[in-house]
């Protein structure tokens, strides 16, 4: 049975991320699903549409991150049943040069089917590291 709750299936999106399996969580998606940064810097996409772009999108994030841990995670529900708001904390390495990784992201999530619609990731883009920057451009 496919999970229709949004904040449990985020949870679930987030084992799936530890566990590095990205073909899992683009399987959440729906076909039409659209993620969103709108505070994404030069270089990084804004609009990532449709689970065929998403799945190439999120194929060798594994590669430069190696995200290890959520410390801190609070999802609030929000007056649309479909939409949860989450604070969280992510953990880990970055896999070219071993130095850590650590980001704070409030993420607006809507879920329809039991499938992400919607993923509107507000990261901060001055906290990407130096390291993690040069990675990606090599």
């Amino acid at each position: 049975m496919r999970e229709t709750d949004p904040a449990a299936l985020y949870r679930h999106g987030l084992r799936l991320l530890l566990e590095k399996d990205m073909d899992g969580w683009v399987a959440l998606c729906a076909d039409d699903a659209v993620l969103e940064f709108p505070f994404a810097p030069e270089g990084y996409p804004r609009r990532v549409a449709g689970r065929a772009a998403i799945a190439a999108y999120l194929r060798d994030y594994p590669d430069h991150i190696d995200l290890r841990a959520i410390p801190h995670l609070k999802i609030h529900r929000t007056d649309a049943p479909d939409t949860v708001v989450v604070e969280m904390r992510a953990t880990g390495r970055i896999v070219a040069t071993g130095a850590p990784y650590e980001m704070a992201y409030v993420v607006v999530v809507t879920v329809a089917d039991g499938r992400i619609t919607h993923y509107r990731d507000y990261w901060n883009p001055l906290a990407v590291p130096a390291s993690l920057s040069e990675a990606k451009a090599g």
